[in-house]
């Protein structure tokens, strides 16, 4: 009974989730498929640079004849409903949309290629720049909450069944296609194909969690008055005393929690090992900080 309706205040918070700023997640998931589909197209299509996904097996089908824009959609409806059975509604309806609607921008900015002419480029150089435009297309795309489908459900189901992590998913599923590039293309073809599949992972990143602009520092000092006060001097913010125990010592000590922005790292930390030579410390990129008041 207890699990029922700790399960039930869970799903109430998730329906307030789907439904807050929908019209602007929307938006924002058409932006990303958009710039997306424009890379596909405008980088990795047109110099065969197999990037990752059922888009990366696109490209090799485009070899033989087989349209991407129609190959993605099928291979998306398939998946679809894979999910479906797999992981059940609640999961695959973030998919549906972007499932559908990026392979209709991979249709409709085909349009776009007669006019970008990237031929005077190093092939790195346009692998490089399509996978930081992709990576930003999957950042805002899966900030909004959404995702295109694909091998993202692969990479799910892999999850709930096999017990990988995510990361594992991803590097077996994506690794497996840009690998599979080699039976068409050269292999310096398939080391761009790693290079763009990289590179896209850190772009995604940082546009959903934004460029770190605070620093976590987590600090165990015997002067620990002195640090306090310090770090509430410089930090002009609050600092958190935290009960902790050495798991070794067993010692007991508080650690003082307090959020710097970016720009004095540097002197909170020289200022710290001023205070006390054998401090103990640990920072942290601190990507969002909410401080609002209740």
């Amino acid at each position: 009974m207890f699990r029922w309706f700790r399960r039930k205040k869970v799903d109430e918070v998730l329906k307030k989730i789907d439904k807050k700023n929908l019209l602007q997640r929307y938006a924002l998931l058409l932006v990303g498929c958009f710039i997306v589909a424009f890379s596909f197209n405008v980088f990795f299509l047109q110099y065969s640079i197999v990037c990752f996904g059922v888009s990366g097996v696109s490209i090799i089908l485009n070899q033989f004849g087989v349209n991407p824009s129609i190959f993605i959609l099928v291979a998306n409806i398939i998946l679809l409903i894979i999910s479906y059975f797999a992981l059940g509604f609640e999961k695959t309806k973030y998919s549906i949309v972007g499932s559908l609607l990026f392979p209709v921008f991979v249709s409709l900015t085909k349009v776009f290629v007669p006019f970008i002419d990237l031929g005077g480029l190093e092939l790195i150089v346009i692998a490089i720049f399509g996978a930081v435009l992709t990576g930003i297309g999957y950042g805002i795309i899966f900030k909004t909450g959404f995702t295109t489908g694909g091998t993202d459900i692969i990479n799910q189901i892999l999850v709930k069944y096999f017990k990988v992590s995510m990361g594992k998913a991803i590097f077996i599923v994506d690794g497996l296609v840009v690998v599979s590039a080699i039976t068409v293309f050269s292999l310096e073809i398939v080391l761009y194909g790693f290079i763009v599949l990289y590179i896209i992972s850190i772009i995604t990143d940082k546009v959903i969690l934004g460029i770190s602009q605070s620093k976590a520092f987590y600090v165990i000092t015997d002067k620990e008055a002195e640090a306090r006060d310090f770090l509430l001097s410089v930090v002009n913010g609050g600092v958190t005393l935290i009960n902790s125990k050495g798991g070794f010592s067993h010692d007991k000590h508080n650690l003082l929690l307090a959020v710097v922005p970016t720009r004095l790292y540097f002197t909170v930390k020289e200022g710290l090992q001023a205070i006390d030579p054998d401090v103990f410390f640990l920072v942290c990129d601190a990507y969002e900080v909410s401080n609002k008041e209740s």
